[in-house]
C-alpha cells in the first residue's frame, strides 16, 4: 500500500470516463489537466503533492449542474475509492480539500502545511478566472453550456452574485504567489463579465 501511487493508471481512467460525460464543457478532463498542470508548477511549495494530485482529481468527479451536493458526492467517492490506499488522516485531508471547493475557503485543519496545500488547490482551481481574456470568456461561456436549462434573467441574476461575491473578497486568490500571477487579470475578468451580465 505504501508504496503504490494514491492515483493509479485504472483509477485514473474511471475517473477521466466520468470527466468526459457529454454535459461537461468545463468541468471536464480539460480542467483536470491544466490542475495538475498548476500542481506541478508549484509542486516545490506543496506538502503533501499526492493528496494535492487526488483532491484535483476527485473534486469534480460527480458534476450535475442541478444539483446542490457535487462537492460533498466526489468526496464521498473519493473516500470510498481511496480507502485502504491511503491512511484516515490523509484520506480526512483530501476529502476536506474537495468540500472545501464549495466555498473556496481553505478548511481549518491544524496543521499549517494542509492548510497551505489547501489553499495552493483551491487556488489552483480558480486560475481560471485570471485567465487571459479570450480563455476566461470560453470559460464563461462552457459555464453557461453546463446551465443550459436556466433562463437567462436567472442565469444573470445568479452568475451575477457569485461574481460579485469573489470581487467582495479581500483577495480572490488565497496565497501570495497566484495573487501576483492571476489576481489583478481576475478582476478585471469578473468586474468585465458583471457589466456584460447587467447590461444586458
Amino acid at each position: 500500500m505504501e508504496n503504490e501511487p494514491l492515483m493509479d493508471d485504472a483509477l485514473k481512467s474511471e475517473l477521466s470516463a466520468l470527466y468526459r460525460a457529454q454535459d461537461r464543457h468545463y468541468h471536464n478532463l480539460a480542467h483536470i489537466e491544466a490542475m495538475l498542470a498548476l500542481a506541478g508548477d508549484y509542486r516545490g511549495l506543496v506538502g503533501d503533492p499526492e493528496a494535492v494530485e487526488a483532491a484535483i482529481w476527485f473534486h469534480d468527479a460527480i458534476y450535475d449542474s442541478k444539483a446542490k451536493d457535487n462537492e460533498a458526492q466526489s468526496a464521498a467517492l473519493a473516500e470510498k475509492e481511496l480507502v485502504g490506499r491511503v491512511d484516515a488522516r490523509r484520506l480526512d485531508r483530501i476529502s476536506a480539500m474537495i468540500v472545501a471547493t464549495a466555498t473556496h475557503q481553505p478548511p481549518l485543519f491544524d496543521d499549517a502545511t494542509a492548510v497551505r496545500d489547501a489553499s495552493l488547490f483551491l487556488d489552483m482551481d480558480l486560475s481560471i478566472l485570471g485567465a487571459a481574456p479570450d480563455a476566461f470568456d470560453a470559460y464563461e461561456r462552457a459555464v453557461r453550456r453546463e446551465y443550459a436549462w436556466v433562463e437567462e434573467p436567472m442565469w444573470r441574476a445568479g452568475r451575477g452574485a457569485v461574481l460579485n461575491n469573489f470581487l467582495a473578497r479581500p483577495h480572490i486568490f488565497h496565497t501570495e504567489e497566484f495573487r501576483q500571477r492571476f489576481e489583478q487579470q481576475a478582476r478585471a475578468n469578473m468586474a468585465r463579465s458583471l457589466e456584460a451580465l447587467t447590461a444586458g
